[in-house]
């Protein structure tokens, strides 16, 4: 399938250059040459005592959601409840601060060096194993409305340095946000999931089916988003899909 018409037409296979990706250069030349959360001087936009205290994925994780556990379980108590479309997920740490401005610096403010740090961060927790059969990769798509205002998808920005590193197709023109929903942050809990319903949609829905199709964002809150995606995903024949994120807001 890796081959066919259809996919070089909706599709942008990236070059497997990542391993060549020389991330200290660039940030010398775009940030000053500081840590972006302790401030003292090095080379990286993160040094690595930062890295390992604030980015590293310490915390025992529920398989299917990501959410923090207490004991390793098969699946947390929401999961087991009612199963999201979603078969798993990964995250690289926890939404709280410091790293909270980390993401709001590459979202609000365009800093675009931090997606590969948040993609090296997330391909260093995955197993090979839970991801070897993967055969395509998408960005939770913005709308055309967002795009507008900031420019950019930061979700594609990290899910491009993932692809090029793994050699996955990357799906650029596939996937649609129809709607440009309410920032989930802003509404109760028992809106979330309505605000999300219907949001997204799928052109030459076939490419995705009997795939196993790994999904990329920054964030991963209560879940909506990526089940809303998760599902219109499922409906066109997806086999499973993974949920690749980099910061999860922990139980509370």
């Amino acid at each position: 399938m890796r081959g066919s018409v259809t996919q070089r037409i909706i599709m942008k296979k990236t070059k497997p250059r990542f391993h060549h990706f020389s991330l200290g250069r660039l940030v010398n030349r775009l940030l000053p040459s500081t840590c972006a959360l302790c401030g003292q001087h090095h080379a990286d936009l993160l040094c690595e005592p930062c890295q390992q205290r604030y980015a590293s994925n310490a915390s025992v994780r529920c398989p299917r959601c990501a959410i923090t556990l207490t004991t390793q379980r098969n699946a947390c108590h929401s999961c087991t409840v009612r199963p999201p479309s979603y078969d798993a997920s990964f995250c690289a740490t926890d939404y709280a601060a410091p790293i909270d401005n980390l993401v709001r610096a590459l979202k609000f403010n365009a800093q675009l060096p931090l997606a590969a740090i948040f993609a090296e961060r997330i391909m260093g927790i995955i197993p090979n194993a839970a991801v070897s059969n993967a055969g395509l990769m998408v960005a939770v798509p913005l709308s055309s409305q967002r795009i507008a205002q900031r420019g950019f998808n930061q979700a594609h920005e990290i899910a491009r340095h993932i692809a090029r590193a793994w050699q996955l197709p990357l799906a650029t023109a596939m996937c649609h946000r129809v709607r440009d929903t309410q920032p989930q942050s802003s509404l109760p809990m028992a809106e979330r999931r309505g605000n999300m319903r219907g949001a997204f949609t799928l052109m030459r829905g076939h490419v995705v089916r009997g795939q196993h199709v790994l999904v990329v964002d920054d964030v991963m809150t209560t879940g909506e988003t990526l089940e809303s995606f998760a599902a219109m995903l499922k409906r066109y024949g997806a086999a499973r899909v993974t949920n690749l994120v980099f910061a999860r807001t922990p139980a509370r």
